[in-house]
C-alpha cells in the first residue's frame, strides 16, 4: 500500500505528525549513508506503529491526507478503503465529522475505546455523577426496590455516555465517574449529563419504585489525563479528583454544574439553557436543572 504510493522519505513525514520524534535510520539502525528502499521504509514503519499501538492514528491520518492532501499536494494511498473496511469488519466504526474511528459500542466498549495504551496522555472531558443520600435511601426503602432504581440509573447513565463515543471508568455504590476523549469530547459531556437528568426527572415521576425521588448531582470538567490500565492509578489523575471536588462542593442536588473551562468550548444554543455565570471556590461555573417552563 504505502511503497507504491509515496516515496520512503514522504512516509517518514506523515508517521511525524503522530510521532515527531521518528527517526528512520536510528529505528532501523541502517547507516545514514544507505538508501532505505521504499518497501523496506513501509514494513518498518507498519511494524513498528502496530507494535506502539499507533496503527488506528496513523491510518486516521491517511484518510485525512487522502482526502484533503498535505501541504498543497494531494497524495492518493492505494489500498486505504480495503484497510478502513477491515477496520469496521474487527469492531471499529468510523466517524466522517471527526475523522476518526471508534469502538463499535453495540459490540464492545472498553475504558481504553481500543485505542489508548498505558500511559497515554490526553486532553479529556469528564463527568462525575453521585447519588444524593445514598446511605438513608437504602435504608428506607427494601433491598429489591433499591437494587431495580439503581439498575434503572445505570441504564440512563450508559446510554448517555457511551452513546456518546463516552466511557464509563468507575461506578462505586452512590456514584459513577465517565471519560470522553475523542470527537466533540465537551459537547458529549455537557450533553450525557443533561440527559442523565432529563431521564431521571420523568424517571422519578413515572416509574421509580422508591417511595421517594432519586436525587443526583453531575458535574462537568475538562483537562488532560494520563490513562492508566490500574483504575487505582487511573482515578489519581488531577482532573478526575478535580471534578470529584466540583460535584461534591459546588454542586447543588438535581444539577449539572459544568467548569468555566469546558464551558468555553460548548456552542451557543447548549448556553441558553444554562443559568448565568457563578463564581465558586473552584473559578466560574454554569449550571442546569430541569425547568419545564423554560422555552
Amino acid at each position: 500500500m504505502l511503497y507504491e504510493s509515496i516515496s520512503a522519505e514522504t512516509m517518514v513525514r506523515f508517521v511525524r505528525l503522530i510521532d515527531p520524534e521518528y527517526d528512520l535510520y536510528e529505528r532501523s539502525g541502517i547507516p545514514r549513508n544507505i538508501p532505505i528502499t521504499n518497501q523496506m521504509a513501509a514494513e518498518r514503519i507498519v511494524k513498528e506503529i502496530v507494535e506502539e499501538g499507533r496503527f488506528i492514528d496513523f491510518i486516521e491520518t491517511l484518510v485525512r491526507i487522502d482526502a484533503g492532501g498535505f501541504m498543497g499536494r494531494l497524495y492518493p494511498i492505494k489500498g486505504l478503503v480495503q484497510i478502513v473496511k477491515t477496520l469496521m469488519q474487527d469492531g471499529f466504526i468510523f466517524d466522517r465529522s471527526t475523522g476518526q474511528f471508534f469502538e463499535n459500542a453495540r459490540e464492545r466498549a472498553s475504558p481504553d475505546w481500543g485505542r489508548l495504551r498505558d500511559g497515554d496522555e490526553r486532553q479529556a472531558a469528564v463527568l462525575r455523577l453521585d447519588v444524593v443520600a445514598n446511605s438513608a435511601l437504602v435504608k428506607r426503602n427494601s433491598a429489591g426496590k433499591v437494587d431495580k432504581a439503581y439498575a434503572e440509573l445505570r441504564s440512563i447513565v450508559n446510554r448517555a455516555v457511551i452513546g456518546r463515543f463516552g466511557r464509563l471508568w468507575s461506578w462505586e455504590g452512590d456514584g459513577a465517574l465517565a471519560a470522553f476523549l475523542f470527537g466533540q469530547k465537551e459537547r458529549s459531556a455537557v450533553l450525557a449529563g443533561m440527559e442523565i437528568l432529563n431521564e431521571l426527572f420523568f424517571y422519578n415521576r413515572l416509574e421509580n419504585p422508591l417511595g421517594e425521588p432519586l436525587r443526583v448531582r453531575i458535574a462537568a470538567h475538562s483537562g488532560p489525563i494520563r490513562y492508566r490500565v490500574n483504575p487505582l492509578e487511573l482515578l489519581k489523575n488531577e482532573t478526575l479528583r478535580d471534578v470529584t471536588q466540583l460535584e461534591s462542593r459546588a454542586t447543588p442536588v438535581d444539577s449539572l454544574c459544568v467548569s468555566g473551562n469546558l464551558f468555553l468550548s460548548i456552542d451557543r444554543v447548549i448556553h441558553e439553557r444554562f443559568g448565568a455565570e457563578q463564581q465558586s471556590e473552584f473559578g466560574k461555573v454554569r449550571l442546569y436543572a430541569v425547568n419545564l417552563e423554560q422555552p
